[in-house]
C-alpha cells in the first residue's frame, strides 16, 4: 500500500492526515499483530521521533474510527492489525505469541450462528485458536493441556 493509500483511508475515516498516523499504517501494513512497544520502536528504528503518548493516541483514533483492529487474546499484550471488517479470526502460539490470521471456514460467517443468542443481533465472533506454531512445535514445546 502506498502513502497516498493511507491517506485516503485516513480521509474516508474523516481523520486528519498526520505524520505520526501514516508512521503507525505503514509500521501495522509492514508487521501485522504487533503491540504498542513494537510499533514504537519499529517507528523509532525507522527514524521517526514520537511519544509513547502519541502512538497510544494514534492507535486509539485509528481503532475508534475502524480503520485498525486491536485484538487481545487471553493473557496476551493488545495488538493490531489493519485488518478489519471481515470477521476473520487468529491462531495465537501459546509457546512465542506469534498470531497468524484464520477466515472463517465455510460459507457465509457459519461462525456468526451462535447456538443461543439469549436475545442478542450477533454482527461479530470471536474465535481464537490456540496451540503450537511449526517453529515452536519443531522446537518441542511442551503439548497443550
Amino acid at each position: 500500500m502506498a502513502r497516498t493509500d493511507f491517506d485516503d483511508v485516513l480521509r474516508s475515516a474523516s481523520l486528519r492526515v498526520t505524520r505520526p498516523r501514516l508512521a503507525v499504517l505503514a509500521a501495522l501494513h509492514e508487521h501485522p499483530h504487533v503491540d504498542t512497544d513494537a510499533v514504537i520502536g519499529l517507528l523509532r528504528d525507522g527514524g521517526t521521533t514520537v511519544s509513547h503518548q502519541a502512538v497510544y493516541d494514534v492507535l486509539r483514533a485509528l481503532t475508534d474510527a475502524g480503520v485498525v483492529r486491536r485484538i487481545q487474546p487471553a493473557g496476551a499484550t493488545a495488538r493490531y492489525e489493519l485488518r478489519v471488517g471481515d470477521n476473520h479470526h487468529h491462531v495465537v502460539c501459546r509457546s512465542c505469541g506469534a498470531i497468524g490470521d484464520v477466515d472463517c471456514a465455510v460459507g457465509h460467517a457459519p461462525c456468526l450462528t451462535a447456538s443461543d443468542d439469549h436475545g442478542f443481533v450477533v454482527d461479530e465472533a470471536e474465535v481464537v485458536y490456540w496451540g503450537h506454531c511449526s517453529s515452536c512445535a519443531t522446537a518441542g514445546a511442551p503439548a497443550p493441556l
